[in-house]
């Protein structure tokens, strides 16, 4: 999965990782990321989910970068499986190919790095 888009943002995260090691909440690792990235992105954007033809209102993306790559942000000791399948339905309700799950709770950022492609 590695791109050189995705490449950008895990190397973001690394530095960010670096500078505030882990610990700290969801949101400040979000700020940091974003000033960190140097990329276009939106943050927490609003992804409706479809059920029986009724719009179902409520998934929240962290980040979008580039319109291409979904970033699910996390601050835990570790990944529950279940995170990977909510960054799946993430890309499934948006309609993208590509998300990064970045954990920022490990005590080395490169083993917090998930990519998934669908």
């Amino acid at each position: 999965m590695a791109d050189l888009l995705t490449e950008k943002i895990i190397a973001a995260a690394v530095e960010v990782h670096r500078t505030l090691g882990p610990g700290l909440l969801e949101s400040i690792y979000e700020e940091a990321l974003c000033i960190e990235l140097g990329l276009s992105f939106e943050r927490q954007i609003a992804v409706d989910v479809l059920y029986k033809g009724q719009v179902i209102q409520g998934q929240r993306l962290d980040l979008l970068v580039a319109d291409e790559v979904v970033v699910e942000i996390k601050s835990l000791r570790s990944l529950p499986e279940v995170a990977t399948a909510q960054l799946l339905s993430y890309l499934k309700a948006a309609g993208l190919k590509r998300g990064l799950l970045l954990n920022f709770g490990e005590m080395q950022m490169i083993f917090g790095v998930k990519g998934i492609s669908l």
